[in-house]
């Protein structure tokens, strides 16, 4: 079985981040603390114009929390840590001067639509359906929850959380402005982010930081509001009901 990886390269200007873990991408902390590093560190870099955000394999773009660790969590500070892992890399994507293009090529669930919410452009595949399955498992997308806000509106964030059952298309997460463009196929998506990423570069950078702080106006308080957030998530996967529900993922 393939390992987990976190690995970057850089090539013309275009730094192209990419992770993976065989559990359908599903992320552990130490993954997702590699991922918040990768973004912040290619993000100061000079010789950097534009970031292609993606992930490994060709069936899931993301699954989301890792259940394995999840299960294991036993006391609230383990939790608000645990929880904490998608708030830095979603602050670090918000707080990085380039633009972040997001390559999609299969389903997304969770702390996955995190990550897609939290990208400056996003294109997908017909096969990128989404599902924001967190109350399933008693607890809430508290975390993802102000970029999906963000990106969807509260009345798009709210349907999908609530219905946290079902996968919605990626129709419909393009009607709402999660995706930009959805293609036929994967080869399709990479032609048109590979071009797409080839004309960013041909922006002024200066320009680009200043229309990254207008495009996320308003979120100045998201280191407090996402730790806040991971706090009321830490607690939650600890009741009763919530180990009860983990229990079927063993």
């Amino acid at each position: 079985m393939t390992e987990a990886y976190v690995k970057k390269d850089i090539q013309d200007k275009i730094a192209i981040i990419e992770f993976f873990h065989p559990a359908h991408n599903s992320l552990p902390s130490d993954i997702l603390a590699q991922l918040a590093e990768t973004i912040t560190e290619v993000g100061q870099n000079d010789e950097v114009l534009v970031i292609i955000l993606k992930s490994g394999g060709n069936r899931t773009f993301c699954a989301g929390a890792s259940f394995k660790e999840l299960i294991n969590i036993d006391d609230e500070k383990t939790g608000e840590k645990f929880f904490m892992g998608f708030a830095n890399v979603i602050n670090a994507m918000r707080k990085c001067p380039k633009f972040i293009i997001g390559r999609v090529q299969g389903k997304t669930v969770g702390g996955g639509v995190g990550l897609a919410s939290a990208m400056d452009y996003c294109m997908a595949t017909k096969f990128a359906a989404i599902k924001l399955s967190e109350l399933n498992i008693g607890i809430g997308p508290f975390v993802v929850g102000p970029a999906v806000e963000r990106k969807l509106g509260v009345s798009g964030m709210s349907q999908i959380a609530i219905d946290a059952n079902s996968f919605y298309s990626p129709e419909w997460a393009m009607q709402k402005g999660l995706f930009a463009k959805v293609f036929e196929s994967t080869e399709e998506m990479d032609e048109a982010v590979a071009e797409f990423a080839k004309n960013l570069c041909e922006y002024n950078p200066e320009a680009v930081k200043h229309m990254k702080q207008m495009f996320w106006r308003g979120t100045e308080d998201w280191d407090e509001l996402l730790n806040e957030r991971a706090k009321i998530s830490g607690k939650l996967v600890l009741s009763s009901f919530t180990k009860e529900k983990l229990k079927r993922f063993k």
